[in-house]
C-alpha cells in the first residue's frame, strides 16, 4: 500500500489517467453549450428545456460529490474513479445515440454521476500519487489541466461541430474513455474505511446541495421568486438536518469536523469567493466585450485567451512554490491580483486597445493560477489521510458551489445595471478581495497553531 507516492514510471501513468479523465469531466462541463441551439432544433424543443441539458449534468456532480467522495473514503477511492470512468464512457455513448431530448438528459444524468465519481477522488488520488513532498507540485499540474480544459471547451466543440453534427460531441469521449480505463490500472489502492455508507445523510447532502444550486439557477433564469424562496427554505432545511446528523458521526459524509479546523475552514471560504469571482468575469466578458467596447465574438474570444493561458503557466510554479512557502503568502498573493486584475478591466476606457486587455487578463489569470493549487495542497493536504476524500469532496463542493453564485450574480447585473459588464466585474473584484481577507487569516499565529499534521 504506498504511503507516499507511486514510483516511476507507474506515477506518470496514474497521472496520465488522472488528468485524461478530468480532462474529460471538466471538458463535458461547457463542450454541449454551443450545441444547444441545434439540439434544440433537431428535438422541435424550446431553449428553455434544452438547457437541461448541461444543468442536469451540472446538477448531478454537486449532488454526488460529497456522497461519492464518502464513498471513496469506504471502498477506496481507486474504485470509485474507475467506476466513475465507466460510467461517464458509458453514459457518452448513450448521449450519442440520443433520438430525442428524453433520452439525452437521461444519458447526461448517467454521464453526471461518472463524472462525479472522478472528481470527488480526483485530489485524494493525487495525494497516494506523488510523495508528500512533491504534493504542491501535483496539484498545480491538476490546476493546469483543468484550467487549460475549462477554456478549450468551447474551441473543440467549434472544432467538432465544424465537420460532423452534435452527437460526435459526445461520441469522441467513447474512445478517449476506453483507453483511460486501461491507463488507470496504475492507480494506487488506497486503505478501506471500517464505517458504513449513510445513506440518509447522502439524500439529505444531495437535496441540500441540489435545491440550493437549483434556486441559485431560479435566480438567474427569472424564476417565480417564491419558487426560488421556496426552494432556499427547502434547501436550508435539509443542509440544517444534514449538519445535525453529521454531528454525531466519527466520520461525517459532510465533513463538518474538518471545518472546524480554523485553516481549512478559511480555505474553503476563500475557494468560494475566488471561483465565484472567476465566474462573474468568465460569464459578463463575452458580453463586455462585444456589447460595451465593440469587438466581434472572433475578436473578443482571442481576448479571453490570456486568462487561461495565464493560469495555465502560473499553475505549476504555484504548484512549486505551495511546497515551499505558506499557502497563505502565495494564495493571498494571487487573489489580490486577480481583485486588482478585475479592478482593471472594469475600468477600461470606452475605446481601449487590444494590448490594454491583453495585459489586464493576464494579470487576472495569472493570480487566478497562484491562488488555486496552494489553497488546494491546504484543503487536502492538511487533513488526516484517512479523511482525505472528504476534503476532496468539499473542494469539488466549493468551486461548483463559488461558480454558480456568480453567473446567478451576473445575470442578476445584467437585470439590473445599464453597465452590467462594469458591474459584474466589479463584484468579482470585491469577491477577490474578499477571497485575499479570508486566505491572509490563515497566516494569523492562533490559526497557524491548530493546523493538524499533514500524514497523521
Amino acid at each position: 500500500m504506498p504511503l507516499d507516492g507511486l514510483p516511476v514510471p507507474r506515477r506518470y501513468l496514474a497521472m496520465l489517467a488522472m488528468a485524461m479523465a478530468l480532462t474529460m469531466a471538466v471538458l463535458d462541463s461547457s463542450i454541449s453549450n454551443v450545441a444547444l441551439p441545434t439540439i434544440a432544433r433537431d428535438f422541435g424543443t424550446s431553449p428553455a428545456e434544452t438547457i437541461w441539458v448541461v444543468n442536469a449534468y451540472q446538477l448531478v456532480i454537486v449532488a454526488a460529490l460529497l456522497p461519492l467522495a464518502s464513498l471513496g473514503e469506504i471502498i477506496g477511492y481507486r474504485r470509485v474513479y474507475i467506476a466513475g470512468l465507466a460510467l461517464f464512457t458509458v453514459g457518452a455513448g448513450l448521449c450519442a445515440m440520443a433520438d430525442s431530448l428524453t433520452w439525452l438528459i437521461a444519458a447526461r444524468i448517467l454521464q453526471g454521476c461518472g463524472a462525479a465519481g472522478v472528481m470527488s477522488v480526483n485530489t485524494a488520488l493525487v495525494r497516494f500519487i506523488y510523495p508528500s513532498r512533491h504534493f504542491g507540485r501535483a496539484l498545480g499540474l491538476n490546476s493546469m489541466v483543468v484550467a487549460i480544459s475549462a477554456a478549450s471547451g468551447p474551441t473543440v466543440a467549434a472544432a467538432v461541430l465544424a465537420v460532423a453534427p452534435w452527437p460526435w460531441l459526445f461520441a469522441i469521449h467513447v474512445p478517449l474513455g476506453i483507453v483511460t480505463f486501461f491507463v488507470a490500472r496504475a492507480m494506487p489502492a488506497t486503505p478501506l474505511g471500517s464505517h458504513r455508507f449513510d445513506l440518509v445523510s447522502a439524500a439529505l447532502s444531495a437535496a441540500t446541495f441540489g435545491l440550493l444550486i437549483i434556486a441559485i439557477q431560479g435566480l438567474s433564469h427569472d424564476a417565480g421568486l417564491h419558487w426560488v424562496l421556496a426552494q432556499f427554505a427547502a434547501a436550508g432545511i435539509a443542509g440544517w438536518l444534514l449538519v445535525r446528523r453529521q454531528l454525531s458521526q466519527t466520520a461525517p459524509l459532510l465533513p463538518v469536523d474538518l471545518l472546524r479546523v480554523p485553516i481549512l475552514a478559511l480555505s474553503v471560504a476563500t475557494s468560494v469567493c475566488s471561483f465565484t469571482a472567476q465566474m462573474l468575469a468568465y460569464v459578463s466578458l463575452p458580453f463586455h466585450l462585444q456589447d460595451a467596447l465593440g469587438r466581434s465574438p472572433v475578436q473578443a474570444g482571442l481576448l479571453l485567451t490570456p486568462w487561461p493561458l495565464a493560469t495555465a503557466i502560473t499553475s505549476p510554479i504555484a504548484g512549486r512554490l505551495a511546497d515551499r512557502w505558506p499557502a497563505g503568502i502565495v494564495t493571498s498573493i494571487g487573489v489580490a491580483l486577480m481583485a486588482i486584475g478585475l479592478a482593471l478591466l472594469a475600468t477600461l476606457p470606452p475605446a481601449p486597445g487590444d494590448a490594454a486587455i491583453v495585459w489586464r487578463m493576464a494579470v487576472c489569470g495569472i493570480g487566478f493560477g497562484l491562488f488555486q493549487s496552494p489553497n488546494n495542497r491546504t484543503m487536502i493536504g492538511s487533513t488526516p489521510v484517512s479523511r482525505a476524500g472528504g476534503a476532496s469532496g468539499m473542494l469539488g463542493t466549493a468551486r461548483l458551489l463559488g461558480q454558480s453564485v456568480g453567473a446567478a450574480l451576473t445575470a442578476l447585473a445584467f437585470g439590473l445595471f445599464a453597465e452590467a459588464g462594469v458591474a459584474a466585474l466589479t463584484m468579482g473584484a470585491g469577491f477577490a478581495a474578499v477571497a485575499m481577507m479570508f486566505s491572509a487569516a490563515r497566516l494569523a499565529p492562533a490559526v497557524v497553531r491548530r493546523v493538524p499534521r499533514p500524514n497523521e
